[in-house]
């Protein structure tokens, strides 16, 4: 790891644990529109089932919602877009440990953040948990115009750093935008086994795979 500058993170289910963040989201949104109901439990597990752990496309999975569930008046079409913008950035919820790890490498590496998703939405998840002064270059795929596992958008982030792919190191939990993107353009990676399960199609395995971000402490 001596030639390593740069360390670079994803940020859903990586820094920011988007199981617990949409989990709170579903409870508000449960709390908010379906206090009509005596029990819902079977909703709760339906909501998160058809998100698919963030990877479905939110007009679709907003237009299942909108249709499945059991609301009690007419279903709020443009109301739950406003809702899902606002709470569920507030429901972020940090990695463990996931600050102290940053802080902790950044007295030797340069820190970035690469995530697919709406600017709004990243930005407003990254300022409600405090961290973006945290990294020293953040990429969003809606305001960078493309998305992992393009390697069109880690490209960027060895411009801005002015480092060669070899001098860093990208960590993620999606085997195919994360690990075999960053792989794409030469970059070594780390994979945080999460939900995502490893694809054996991808034929560039990463250099370590890390349950705990604590784990980064030792390996850089």
């Amino acid at each position: 790891m001596d030639d390593i500058k740069a360390v670079i993170f994803d940020l859903d289910n990586t820094i920011l644990n988007r199981t617990m963040t949409f989990d709170g989201f579903t409870q508000r949104l449960i709390k908010t529109y379906f206090g009509h109901l005596e029990s819902t439990e079977d909703i709760s597990k339906r909501i998160i089932e058809l998100d698919q752990d963030g990877y479905k496309d939110k007009p679709l999975l907003f237009n299942e919602l909108l249709h499945e569930l059991p609301w009690a008046e007419s279903p709020p079409h443009v109301e739950l877009m406003e809702f899902y913008g606002r709470e569920y950035v507030r429901s972020s919820v940090l990695m463990e440990q996931a600050r102290e790890v940053v802080q902790h490498l950044r007295g030797k590496y340069q820190i970035g953040l690469i995530t697919n998703g709406q600017t709004d939405i990243q930005y407003g998840k990254i300022d409600q948990l405090g961290i973006r002064e945290d990294y020293d270059h953040i990429i969003v795929s809606e305001e960078a115009g493309v998305k992992k596992p393009d390697p069109r958008i880690f490209q960027l982030a060895l411009d801005h750093f002015g480092l060669s792919p070899e001098q860093c190191i990208y960590i993620g939990d999606h085997p195919v935008n994360d690990i075999e993107g960053a792989a794409s353009v030469g970059m070594s990676t780390i994979w945080m086994k999460v939900n995502q399960p490893w694809q054996d199609s991808i034929k560039s395995g990463p250099l370590h795979t890390i349950e705990h971000l604590s784990e980064l402490k030792k390996l850089l």
